[in-house]
């Protein structure tokens, strides 16, 4: 490891219990910023009403920590919206935000579009498939942002159980994503979970990265963001546990691949074949091939976006 990076993990890794609820609501007074909590939903009626009713609970209600909550449903089929409503959630349909450019699937479509329908000086994006939710994930990340003025990013990090067995979730971190950052984007080394979905960042950063459409949203506004600001802008805080639904190894898979893409644009940035990815499933007469393609476009920093830039005047 490198010596920066050990370093940097002395001096920007937390945790949610070094900056007390009190302090960190002192800070926002202070500094007077907003607060903007983003949860990015598909087909997640199960759990997306427990995570906002915690977050209104603790963080609107008993404590002013929050200024808005809002749930971009990407296109559910079952009552994601209707039940992220109920709990206090202001909903929005990822095709009603800037409608002259079609919406694509994917997450990080849904994260780029996030910015022109909240209003936060920090938005906070937390993924909305999580169980037995904690307000720690929204505090603990946006926490250092509040009392650090020249921190710009913070991801949250947490142990992943998987079946039960600690520490065996995140199987695409550590066979794709950890490998990449290691090799190439040494600085990068030193983050626990580079691909977890709940960070939080200043938007005045935000605003100037692009958004991998898809499953590479995160790494590459980790690389984009270490390029663009530093190393020391960037930190991370233990929030304890993460529960959520797993991906079956297919999904992986896919998943895999546009990681992988999102690192090769970013190593290469050429003209390059447009990528697909072939797997196979037992059919009746043995296995069968199923190909995908694999992400590789990108939204452009928000900055660029004319509908953005009148909505800053205005």
């Amino acid at each position: 490891m490198l010596e920066e990076v050990e370093r940097w993990l002395a001096t920007r890794s937390w945790s949610v219990t070094d900056r007390p609820l009190h302090r960190i609501l002192c800070a926002k007074q202070r500094t007077g910023q907003s607060v903007s909590v983003v949860l990015p939903a598909l087909n997640e009626e199960e759990t997306v009403g427990d995570i906002v009713a915690v977050i209104r609970r603790d963080l609107v209600e008993q404590v002013p920590l929050v200024d808005e909550i809002v749930v971009v449903d990407s296109g559910s089929t079952d009552r994601t919206s209707e039940v992220a409503a109920a709990a206090g959630a202001r909903v929005v349909h990822r095709d009603d935000i800037l409608p002259r450019i079609p919406a694509v699937p994917g997450k990080g479509e849904v994260l780029w579009r996030s910015l022109l329908v909240t209003s936060g000086d920090i938005i906070c994006f937390i993924d909305a498939d999580l169980r037995e939710f904690s307000a720690d994930f929204v505090s603990g990340i946006v926490g250092p942002l509040l009392t650090e003025p020249d921190v710009d990013l913070v991801k949250a990090m947490y142990d992943r159980p998987l079946g039960g067995t600690a520490g065996q979730g995140g199987r695409v971190t550590e066979l794709m994503a950890r490998p990449l950052l290691n090799m190439h984007w040494p600085q990068l080394a030193g983050f626990v979970q580079p691909l977890g979905g709940e960070y939080a960042a200043r938007r005045s950063l935000l605003e100037q990265l692009p958004f991998p459409v898809g499953y590479g949203v995160e790494l590459g506004m980790l690389v984009d963001a270490l390029h663009l600001v530093g190393l020391d802008a960037l930190a991370q805080v233990d929030v304890g546990v993460r529960r959520h639904r797993h991906q079956d190894g297919q999904a992986l898979g896919r998943m895999a691949a546009a990681i992988y893409r999102t690192a090769q644009l970013r190593l290469a940035r050429g003209h390059l074949v447009r990528p697909s990815l072939t797997q196979f499933e037992r059919g009746e007469d043995g296995f069968e091939p199923r190909t995908y393609s694999v992400d590789t476009e990108e939204r452009p920093p928000m900055t660029e976006i004319a509908e953005y830039a009148a909505r800053k005047v205005a």
